[in-house]
């Protein structure tokens, strides 16, 4: 199981609001953290930089380059008020489940685009791609199936159901795979092939654990068969035989991570677009690896400083139409 949350957070929402209850606050807050050791050009790099307290902007004294301290950023071009991102990035980051755009809509007094647009801007910064350390002593690897039940759908779409042949997985959902390191770090990643064979899993497996792992436990999924080698041994435990727990060998961590991804979608999200699943799982990732961070909300920040934005065009070009619920 995850180790407990024993974490005492060092921003609350009336400490938030309280705190930045200005643009002014929030920038001088994003300054601090952008340049630590004083405000540098963006261009040239120069120390030498002045401020245009009229515009909010910079002006260096070596190329004569006016910039902001949103330059460059996620923030760049944003008409949003900087309180209001702070308070929509405080909510996602500190909200177990996440939370929805049209809840964000509410809380923020804004159009329901704009909080649909801020939400996956913020899952795009948060995202790990190419930084992800390997997972390594006790991992438990396995797989979820997300989508909706068909007990819930229109008879005209349940009438078109089927089976996939030769794999796990129905047409209505989609594939998630999952790697949790005991009392450390999860690895999601959506399932973009057909079906679930043994190259694939095998595939993901040697991607997110480092090679000197100790133990892989998986469920007796026949397709994880062949995943040990000479440094890791490949234990299971059969769920089909109603086998749970087998001392250290049991899949009951990433179990948990399964359940409350998916009460993220029934409680929060109520609905999830099958091209943004990767996006909500990175967010979902980012959220839970940082489970016991006191300091979540400034290094959430950190991240979308160091992020370049996501072009509204680029977000929902070749929408897709289907959804898992």
């Amino acid at each position: 199981m995850p180790r407990p949350i024993n974490r005492v957070s060092d921003m609350n929402l009336l400490k938030l609001i309280e705190k930045f209850d200005s643009d002014d606050k929030c920038r001088l807050t994003l300054e601090k953290l952008r340049w630590p050791g004083g405000v540098r050009c963006i261009r040239c790099e120069s120390e030498k930089v002045f401020r245009a307290d009229k515009r909010k902007q910079f002006e260096c004294g070596a190329c004569g380059y006016h910039f902001s301290v949103t330059a460059g950023t996620i923030f760049h071009d944003s008409h949003l008020p900087l309180r209001k991102w702070f308070i929509a990035i405080y909510l996602i980051c500190e909200s177990k489940k996440g939370v929805s755009a049209l809840q964000l809509k509410r809380t923020l007094g804004v159009a329901y685009k704009t909080a649909w647009y801020l939400c996956h801007r913020i899952r795009e910064a948060v995202k790990d791609v190419g930084h992800e350390e390997l997972l390594r002593g006790i991992v438990e690897c396995d797989e979820a199936f997300i989508g909706g039940n068909p007990k819930n759908m229109h008879k005209s779409r349940k009438a078109k159901l089927q089976r996939v042949p030769g794999s796990m997985r129905f047409d209505h959902k989609t594939a998630v795979l999952g790697a949790l390191q005991r009392n450390g770090d999860v690895r999601l990643e959506v399932c973009r092939e057909k079906q679930l064979t043994r190259q694939v899993l095998h595939e993901f497996i040697k991607a997110k654990l480092a090679d000197e792992t100790a133990m892989i436990v998986t469920d007796d999924f026949n397709q994880y068969s062949g995943i040990a080698d000479n440094n890791t041994k490949h234990e299971t435990v059969s769920h089909t035989q109603k086998e749970w727990v087998r001392g250290i060998v049991h899949t009951n961590g990433l179990e948990g991570v399964w359940s409350l991804f998916k009460r993220s979608i029934v409680g929060s999200y109520h609905q999830v677009s099958v091209k943004h699943l990767d996006r909500y799982l990175d967010e979902f990732e980012f959220r839970f690896n940082n489970r016991e961070n006191s300091f979540l909300f400034r290094d959430t920040l950190l991240r979308l400083l160091n992020c370049t934005n996501l072009e509204y065009k680029n977000l929902v070009a070749d929408d897709d139409a289907h959804s898992t619920s």
